[in-house]
């Protein structure tokens, strides 16, 4: 079985159930966004938000599609940093207790708290304190981890540091890893654009990037975007919400439609899409396969709050994994 790397900013994610929008005005956070916050502003979202109703998951773009690839039965690692605090051990056993690889360097700083304020109609604003996640450095990138590994999957959330993203890219490249990339978020994207396309037509096989992203990095809609991003890499997957997903590899394009869903929590939405297609490509799937297990992934998760899905949801997920192994799946 090929063995895939995540990395990414280890965090731990505080999800936060909003009556309304009117705090994230009050804070200033752009919805839908990921905003960066230091520690005294962490702590003061925190407070404001003590009342309301609230759960600690461990978090991270990257940690989220490591961690549902485990429980699909990938073999896993995760490269990120974080403090010996309670959040940092918190972080470490669940990834343990899932069976995957902790490659977590250590820092002397609070290990990073992601506050997840969730928005009554599921959308997910971000304020994040990256703490010890934001010390990882281009100097503690080894050939000895990366060299364990078949496939790199990498956040964007990352590229703010240019130096780490390069020597990580670069040095995937070098070890013979896939390498994919999901752009994170759309402001992400805004601030890194010429790096991002850089990187993308350098060391990328496949970008995920649903259509706020896929539109500040190429100036399109997805309908346009996809044909652009899949002319940089291997494999371009722009997801477009209730509609589904575009993905494109070469001359050949799949539509696929969204599975219909209550949905509670978009958080994790698109992590768990990255998780169910690098399973189904690990293994050889066709794209179709590979996004519609991605697509059925992103389905269940967004029915609850949070990231962390329960034993009867991953009993079916199983069970629809089998189904579009073996082509009898219809969504």
């Amino acid at each position: 079985m090929k063995k895939i790397l995540a990395m990414g900013n280890a965090l731990v994610d505080i999800m936060t159930q909003l009556p309304d929008d009117n705090l994230l005005h009050e804070l200033g956070l752009p919805k839908g966004s990921m905003q960066l916050v230091d520690f005294k502003q962490s702590e003061q979202i925190q407070t404001v938000t003590a009342s309301l109703k609230r759960s600690l998951v461990t978090g991270g773009s990257a940690a989220n599609t490591i961690r549902s690839l485990a429980q699909l039965g990938a073999s896993c690692g995760y490269l990120g940093k974080v403090s010996d605090d309670e959040p940092g051990r918190f972080f470490k056993n669940e990834m343990l207790g899932l069976g995957i690889d902790c490659n977590l360097l250590q820092s002397n700083t609070p290990t990073g708290l992601a506050v997840a304020l969730v928005s009554p109609d599921s959308e997910r604003t971000f304020a994040t304190y990256l703490g010890a996640a934001a010390e990882m450095t281009h100097n503690e990138i080894t050939r000895e981890v990366f060299s364990k590994y078949n496939y790199l999957h990498i956040e964007g959330y990352l590229a703010f540091n240019h130096e780490l993203i390069e020597k990580a890219l670069e040095m995937a490249s070098d070890c013979g890893l896939t390498v994919s990339m999901d752009m994170a978020s759309y402001n992400v994207v805004e601030f890194n654009r010429d790096f991002l396309l850089d990187m993308i037509k350098k060391h990328v096989d496949i970008v995920f990037a649903n259509e706020e992203e896929a539109r500040a990095l190429t100036w399109k809609l997805p309908a346009d975007a996809v044909h652009e991003i899949a002319e940089m890499c291997h494999i371009a997957v722009v997801k477009t919400g209730a509609e589904g997903s575009l993905i494109k590899s070469g001359t050949q394009l799949e539509k696929l439609g969204a599975r219909k869903t209550h949905a509670v929590d978009t958080t994790g939405a698109g992590d768990n899409y990255a998780s169910g297609f690098l399973y189904g490509h690990s293994l050889g799937w066709s794209l179709k396969q590979c996004a519609q297990l991605g697509t059925i992934m992103a389905s269940k998760v967004i029915e609850i709050t949070g990231t962390t899905m329960d034993a009867n949801t991953w009993n079916w997920i199983q069970f629809q994994r089998e189904l579009i192994k073996e082509n009898t799946f219809r969504l």
